[in-house]
């Protein structure tokens, strides 16, 4: 839209709010103006949107004025949901008189995410159904059994659902029923190939996001739309990135490849019958000695892969190259869907010879390293260095971007997530156009509706020992139950490992008679309804619990973090990150450890005050985070709580907002 033609931006977010039933604030109408002004000359933008903010609105009207069109990538499926079912078809609607048009929208995700009609009506292809032990899946399973059930459940949902949306399957089926009726991008026939092409869920997904001026997706499918070259999402001129603050971890997941010898046996199977004796035998001698090697791995990194890996993984290399070969010349009637087994068998050796050549060309901007998981056994996985050249590359060309969540300064600034976007500390100073100059960008912190110095308060337990790396840490434990004890419940424990959440919920049961819920125990969003529910409960748990809580009112008014969530000292990865950025001369601790650790305190103590009347406490029983050099760079990355290490005065406190608490019948 023309300037002239446009109406203020002030008069539509006006519109927008009140047609949600929301109340305008100063910070959602800066984050509008600053998201069109990036827009408006195709820069970049950082925006910190406290909880609170309303920053959906805050992106979507300026992007929905402009007129050209958007992408919208989140990390969770609750923010997917609100936008689409929500957000966006109140503020269209709103904004319509306004703009005089009515900008269409759409959802899409991975393939995987759609029920598959072939699938359905096909039945699981045959080394599938051997191994579920079931071939086709609604005359096999037991109409009794929970799989019976929930297949069959999906056989009636397929002739009413108008998306295949496995999110609008309500109540939802198991993941192993799901598998049964859908495919993932590789195993895929293609729509031209496919009986039940023209009816294709996920085809008509993509056809209605072609057409969509909004597009919302997830992080996952953006990092494979960059990162694999095959265009997923429709050609667009803004993408905005919605919880910011998880891109670089999910990218790095899309990024990351996996051996496994299950992994490899199945593509085995699955080729045998399809090619010559030759090529199986090939690949089949190849898995073996793979699968032996495997058998004697330890957990760790491989800084030089070992001479008999190297062997065995250009063997692998090998054979799967001869056998994708071999796959498109030979031809089996006697196989029943030859086409779809085909296309299986071609997917999971395309797989192995992927992941096995690039380990094989030994890249100095990867991290090898062997993994042992006591139920599942050993993988081999290779993962990026860092993404930060490959997301300045993919992500910040061509289009306008927009980055937004509660946490992107850690430390008192966005230097720290510019660079692991790819994006350098200060817009660059080269007007000429020479050198290396990197996309233009700008940080914006909005701040939040809350008065997070009145509501609640930081307290660190700087009288506690420092937590070693084993043992058990009966001085916070007791700390933990003297805390819990004075605010009479209401605590969100948010634990480091899921050994520690363990440990301290067996051991606070026996000495408390308070309700103690631990994740693991029950569903999440079980597990949350419970402790919302009663005030006197507690939820004890681990990584999910830092991000996924959001429990305003009496329920939780003491968020406890056990200590400094650092990455664990043998991770691979993190310590490959950390080492590099040491070896070019900068603070690898600092840059990496605690710069992780940054990220999830800010998330953890984030789940204390979600609502204007939430009152509490955030008790951090780390005393590093008082008396190392790098706690202010914590704290700083924290709410702007009231900041106290007087553990009499926090008891008070909390004793104090408990009663208040209780009288007001919570």
């Amino acid at each position: 839209m023309t300037e002239s033609s446009s109406p203020p931006l002030a008069d539509l977010l006006h519109a927008a709010v009140t047609a949600v039933g929301g109340t305008e604030r100063p910070g959602q109408t800066a984050m509008a103006e600053a998201v069109a002004e990036a827009i408006d000359d195709s820069s970049h933008l950082l925006v910190q949107a406290g909880t609170g903010t309303g920053k959906s609105l805050g992106y979507l009207v300026p992007a929905l004025a402009q007129g050209e069109r958007v992408v919208v990538a989140t990390a969770t499926l609750a923010l997917q949901r609100q936008l689409v079912e929500r957000d966006l078809p109140r503020t269209v609607e709103a904004l319509h008189p306004l703009l005089r048009r009515r900008p269409e929208f759409a959802m899409l995700k991975g393939r995987s995410n759609y029920l598959c009609l072939h699938r359905l009506h096909e039945g699981v292809p045959q080394e599938d159904a051997d191994e579920a032990g079931l071939f086709d899946p609604f005359e096999a399973a037991a109409p009794t059994s929970k799989l019976g059930k929930d297949l069959l459940r999906l056989r009636d949902w397929a002739d009413e659902t108008e998306t295949g949306d496995r999110d609008d399957l309500t109540p939802g089926v198991s993941d192993r029923a799901w598998s049964q009726v859908s495919v993932t991008s590789r195993e895929c026939l293609g729509a031209s190939k496919c009986a039940y092409g023209a009816e294709c869920f996920a085809e008509a997904a993509r056809e209605r996001a072609k057409l969509a001026e909004v597009v919302v997706t997830n992080h996952a499918l953006l990092a494979i739309d960059a990162i694999e070259g095959a265009p997923v999402l429709p050609g667009h001129e803004v993408l905005i990135v919605d919880e910011a603050h998880e891109l670089v971890s999910r990218v790095t997941g899309v990024a990351t490849g996996e051996l496994t010898p299950g992994q490899v046996n199945r593509a085995v199977r699955r080729a045998a019958k399809l090619v010559n004796e030759k090529a199986a035998d090939a690949l089949q001698t190849a898995a073996e000695t793979f699968e032996r090697l495997m058998e004697l791995a330890l957990p760790g990194r491989l800084e030089e892969i070992p001479e008999d890996l190297g062997y065995a993984l250009m063997a692998l290399r090998d054979a799967s190259r001869t056998v994708i070969s071999a796959l498109g010349t030979t031809r089996d009637s006697s196989v029943q869907d030859e086409d779809a087994v085909r296309k299986q068998a071609l997917g999971s050796v395309e797989s192995i010879l992927q992941v096995a050549e690039r380990i094989v060309e030994g890249s100095e901007f990867d991290v090898v390293w062997y993994e042992r998981h006591d139920r599942f056994g050993a993988s081999l996985r290779v993962a990026p260095l860092s993404v930060s050249g490959l997301l300045r590359e993919k992500l910040f060309e061509d289009r306008s971007v927009v980055l937004t969540s509660a946490t992107l300064k850690l430390g008192g600034d966005f230097n720290g997530v510019a660079a692991s976007l790819g994006l350098k500390p200060e817009s660059p100073q080269d007007p000429e156009g020479e050198g290396d100059v990197a996309p233009r960008w700008k940080g914006l912190d909005v701040g939040s509706p809350f008065d997070y110095a009145k509501q609640g308060i930081l307290y660190v337990a700087k009288h506690l020992a420092q937590p070693g790396r084993e043992g058990s840490r009966s001085d916070m434990l007791d700390e933990l139950t003297q805390l819990v004890e004075a605010a009479g419940g209401r605590t969100l424990g948010l634990f480091s490992s899921m050994r520690a959440a363990q440990a301290a919920a067996e051991e606070l049961r026996g000495r408390l008679d308070v309700p103690i819920l631990l994740q693991g125990e029950e569903t999440l969003g079980e597990l949350i309804r419970a402790f919302a529910a009663d005030a006197k409960t507690c939820l004890f748990g681990t990584l999910s619990l830092w991000q996924g809580v959001d429990v305003p009112g009496p329920s939780c008014q003491l968020v406890v973090m056990d200590r400094v969530p650092f990455p664990r000292p043998d991770d691979p990865l993190m310590s490959a990150r950390q080492k590099a950025v040491e070896e070019a001369g900068g603070n690898g601790f600092m840059a990496v450890a605690a710069t992780h650790a940054a990220l999830l305190m800010a998330q953890g103590a984030g789940r204390l005050v979600r609502a204007s009347g939430d009152r509490g406490i955030v008790a951090v029983l780390d005393p590093r985070v008082e008396r190392a050099r790098y706690g202010s760079f914590l704290r700083k990355s924290m709410p702007d709580f009231w900041y106290t290490t007087d553990r009499n005065q926090v008891r008070r406190s909390l004793a104090a907002i408990d009663a208040a608490a209780k009288a007001d019948g919570a």
